[in-house]
C-alpha cells in the first residue's frame, strides 16, 4: 500500500485532526441512517493507504467540503475508484493545485516513497511536454478562496525565487531543497488556494513556477530524479496556466538537462526542439543558446556529427545576440563562457580535443558563480587529461576541489569522483596532492 499524501494534506489544510474526522464522519453516517463508530486509528489506516468500506470515501468527501466550503471529490482525498477515470474536477487547475501542495508536504515529511520514486520514461515524461504544447489553454485562471493575494505576495514569491536561486549556487542543493519546499508548503501553498482575479492569478502561477523549477533543480541536485522531474511538470503546469511561454520553454531546458543526464539523448533533442518551436518569438537568446547548446551535446552523443556542429553554430549565433537587463531572472544561468563550456563538452564526445580545450579555457578564464566555476574546472580537467596534458589536468583539478569546499550537491559529488578517478588512472607525478584534496571533500558527509 502507498501511503495516502492527498489525504494526508487536504486534512491539514482543513485544519481537522483525526479523532476529528473520524468524529465527523460518524456523525455525517447517523444523517443517513448508519451507526458507524471510527476512531483516530481508522483514520491512521486510511492515511496508510487502506480503503475506507462503503459510503465512508463519499462521507470523508463530504466533511471536508463543508469545511473547506468547494467541492471536494474522491479523486481529491485519494480514493478515487482504480480502473476509472479520474472526475472532471480533477485534471482542473483546481486539481491540479491539490496535487502539488500534497507532494510539498510529502516532500517536507522526507516520505521515502516520493524521496525514492525513479524518474518516468516514455510517454508518462513526453506527455507533460505534449500538453504545455497544445491546446487547451487555461481560459480563467481566478480563484475564490480565504486568503487575499495581493501584489505584495507575488513580489515576495519572485524575490524568494532569487533567494533560492543564490542558495543554489553557493552552497548546492541538498542544503537548499529543505529551506525551499519548506517556503512552498507555508507561503505559495495557500497563496494558490487564495482569492486572485485571471490577471494576478496569472502572475501567481508564474512566480510560483519558478519557485518550483528551482525546488526541481535542487531535487536533481540530490540525486532524487523522480522527484526533481515531478517538480519539472508541476513548474511545467504552472508556466502554462501563467500564459508565459517563454517560463514554459525554460522548464523544458531543464527536463533537457535532465534527459542528457540520464541518457535519454534523442528525448532530450526532441524536447529542446519542442521548447525552441512553441516559444517561438517568446523565446530569449539565452535561452535558446543553452537549449541549442544541450542538442548539441546529445547529438554527439548518438554520434551524429554534422548536427552537432550545425547545433554548435545555432548556440554560438544565439549568445551573441544576449542583452544583459533584456533577460528574465530565470535564464541568469546562462552567463559569459557558459554556452563555451556547453559546446566544450560536446565536442570532447565528437573527440575533437583541441577545439575542446580551446572552449573550456575561455570559459575558465571568464567569471562565474561559484557552482558554475567548479562545473567549468572539472570539464578543462577532463579535456586536459585526455590530450595527455597530466601536470595541466592536476592543478586544474587542485583548482576545482578548492573551489567546491563548502557545497552540498550529489553532482559536483560525481564530478570530483570521476575527475579523481581519471587522474588516479593517469598515475602521473602530483596526482597524490589531487586525490587527497578531493577525497577530503569526499570525506564530509552530506
Amino acid at each position: 500500500m502507498q501511503p495516502n499524501t492527498l489525504l494526508d494534506a487536504i486534512l491539514d489544510e482543513a485544519g481537522i485532526s483525526h479523532a476529528g474526522l473520524a468524529a465527523h464522519v460518524n456523525h455525517a453516517g447517523k444523517a443517513r441512517g448508519l451507526a458507524l463508530r471510527y476512531e483516530h486509528t481508522a483514520v491512521a489506516r486510511w492515511l496508510k493507504g487502506q480503503r475506507p468500506r462503503g459510503q465512508v470515501p463519499d462521507l470523508i468527501c463530504e466533511v471536508l467540503a463543508g469545511r473547506l466550503q468547494r467541492q471536494v471529490t474522491l479523486d481529491d482525498i485519494g480514493l478515487g475508484i482504480p480502473g476509472e477515470p479520474a472526475a472532471p474536477h480533477g485534471s482542473t487547475l483546481s486539481g491540479f493545485v491539490e496535487r502539488a501542495t500534497a507532494l510539498w508536504r510529502s516532500d517536507e515529511q522526507q516520505r521515502r516513497h516520493v524521496l525514492d520514486a525513479p524518474a518516468v520514461t516514455g510517454t508518462p515524461a513526453v506527455m507533460p511536454v505534449w500538453e504545455w504544447e497544445n491546446p487547451p489553454e487555461d481560459t480563467d485562471v481566478s480563484r475564490g478562496g480565504r486568503v487575499l493575494v495581493s501584489p505584495a505576495d507575488i513580489e515576495m514569491m519572485r524575490s524568494a525565487r532569487a533567494h533560492y536561486e543564490q542558495m543554489y549556487r553557493k552552497a548546492g542543493g541538498i542544503a537548499t531543497r529543505t529551506r525551499i519546499v519548506g517556503f512552498l508548503n507555508s507561503e505559495a501553498a495557500p497563496l494558490l488556494r487564495g482569492s486572485y482575479t485571471d490577471a494576478t492569478g496569472r502572475q501567481l502561477h508564474r512566480a510560483t513556477g519558478g519557485l518550483v523549477a528551482i525546488a526541481g533543480i535542487c531535487a536533481y541536485d540530490s540525486d532524487a530524479h523522480g522527484l526533481a522531474q515531478r517538480y519539472f511538470h508541476q513548474a511545467l503546469r504552472l508556466a502554462k496556466a501563467s500564459g508565459d511561454r517563454g517560463l514554459g520553454a525554460y522548464v523544458i531546458a531543464l527536463l533537457v538537462n535532465q534527459s542528457l543526464h540520464m541518457r535519454e539523448h534523442r528525448q532530450a533533442v526532441a524536447f529542446a526542439e519542442a521548447a525552441l518551436r512553441a516559444a517561438g518569438r517568446h523565446i530569449t537568446p539565452a535561452l535558446a543558446s543553452d537549449l541549442y547548446a544541450m542538442q548539441a551535446k546529445a547529438y554527439a552523443h548518438l554520434g551524429d556529427g554534422t548536427s552537432a556542429l550545425e547545433c554548435i553554430r545555432r548556440a554560438e549565433s544565439a549568445a551573441d545576440r544576449i542583452r544583459r537587463g533584456h533577460e528574465p531572472d530565470e535564464t541568469g544561468y546562462v552567463q559569459p563562457g557558459f554556452v563555451n563550456v556547453q559546446v566544450a563538452e560536446a565536442l570532447l564526445s565528437l573527440g575533437d580535443y583541441a577545439g575542446a580545450k580551446e572552449h573550456a579555457t575561455e570559459a575558465v578564464h571568464t567569471p562565474a558563480h561559484d557552482r558554475g566555476r567548479v562545473h567549468r574546472l572539472a570539464v578543462l580537467s577532463q579535456i586536459q587529461l585526455r590530450q595527455g596534458n597530466a601536470d595541466q589536468a592536476v592543478a586544474t583539478a587542485v583548482q576545482m576541489a578548492e573551489a567546491a569546499r563548502g557545497m552540498e550537491s550529489q553532482r559536483l559529488r560525481d564530478r570530483l569522483r570521476a575527475v579523481r578517478e581519471h587522474l588516479v588512472r593517469s598515475g602521473c607525478a602530483g596526482t597524490a596532492e589531487a586525490a587527497e584534496l578531493i577525497d577530503g571533500a569526499l570525506r564530509v558527509p552530506l
